[in-house]
């Protein structure tokens, strides 16, 4: 007779994806660096390659997202980036299958996604969605362990492969001296962690996460976000992230997609997207696009609403400061983004 495992898979617990209930896991960098390699040289070439044709999804009648195509570049970090209600969040549960599509498809590795079995697309794609609460007093192992849920069948409920899979997400996340501990008596940064752990523990090559550093104090965000880049980085594994900070997607993700009212505005790498007129187009804010000094990814330096800036003389905005090197703004946006791209280089060490 074989060992009793150490960790168990509960009963069909549940979890709660951000008020919504559903089965439990069907789903220290040098920052002096470049953050991410933009070669394409490392990245996996059997990563699944996930796209959409002709999108369409909605909310009972209101249409959020409208005929769009989407390409996500396999093996990379891909930004869903855009304003408050712009469809971003709906877009991923589009791309997890969360929400069916009203017209068009979602196409992983050429087929559409809803053909493919649960459990054989759970294998391969893995959503965090925003705000997931998981039951009380549920243990860090215990939630990673719900990972391995696609990974069950009626005749094997539990594997050495489990525990090893299990074992590798909490060691992985630096989750591993607390995976005895509650969920609920984690800190906001360790819980986000947590839930990454499940995440890795399914084994997909897809990684979908809706807006992974919300409520979480900078740090914290930092943390996240690093952890997401190693494990693009060393495992080749692709992701897409709903982010809310501008300056966070163009430093960690190789792939920007701007949206804009259910539409895409704009996509590629982060220095062909961001740019003062797509800030002010899809943003509504005036906007200096600088290399940052560090890692020479752009840097939005934000001074005001576009209607507001566009009738203020001059004189009135405010002084900028990059890296300790200070401009005041002239009287064109220009001049202005020229005197920043100058403090940029001299932050970086240029002449």
């Amino acid at each position: 007779m074989s060992a009793r495992p150490t960790t168990t898979l509960r009963e069909s617990p549940k979890i709660e994806w951000g008020g919504q209930r559903t089965a439990s896991a069907a789903v220290g960098a040098d920052p002096r660096r470049p953050s991410l390699p933009y070669s394409g040289d490392c990245f996996r070439k059997d990563a699944p390659m996930l796209e959409t044709k002709q999108l369409t999804l909605a909310y009972d009648r209101d249409v959020i997202i409208d005929g769009i195509d989407v390409h996500i570049p396999a093996g990379q970090i891909t930004a869903l980036v855009g304003p408050n209600g712009c469809g971003k969040s709906t877009l991923l549960r589009g791309l997890a299958r969360l929400l069916a599509p009203r017209a068009g498809a979602v196409y992983l590795d050429g087929k559409a996604i809803h053909r493919i079995p649960t459990r054989a697309l759970a294998r391969e794609l893995g959503i965090l969605p925003q705000s997931p609460v998981a039951p009380e007093g549920l243990t860090v192992r215990e939630l990673v362990a719900q990972g391995r849920y696609p990974h069950q069948a009626w005749f094997q409920q539990w594997a050495a492969d489990d525990e090893a899979a299990v074992a590798r997400a909490l060691d992985v996340t630096g989750m591993a001296a607390l995976a005895d501990r509650p969920v609920d008596a984690l800190s906001g940064g360790q819980r986000q962690r947590a839930w990454i752990a499940m995440t890795l523990a399914q084994e997909t090559g897809v990684i979908l996460l809706d807006e992974p550093t919300t409520f979480l104090d900078l740090s914290h965000q930092i943390e996240v976000l690093q952890l997401l880049e190693r494990l693009n980085r060393d495992e080749g594994r692709t992701i897409v992230m709903v982010v809310h900070d501008l300056n966070h997607a163009t430093r960690h993700a190789h792939h920007l997609i701007a949206m804009r009212a259910g539409q895409v505005v704009a996509t590629g790498r982060p220095a062909d997207v961001v740019t003062p007129g797509l800030l002010r187009d899809v943003f509504g804010v005036e906007a200096d696009v600088v290399p940052d000094p560090r890692t020479g990814v752009p840097l939005c330096v934000a001074y005001g609403l576009a209607a507001e800036v566009a009738q203020a003389p001059a004189e009135q905005l405010a002084a900028v400061s990059v890296n300790g090197w200070s401009a005041r703004p002239s009287g064109s946006a220009q001049a202005r983004s020229e005197g920043l791209k100058a403090i940029g280089a001299r932050g970086a060490g240029g002449e």
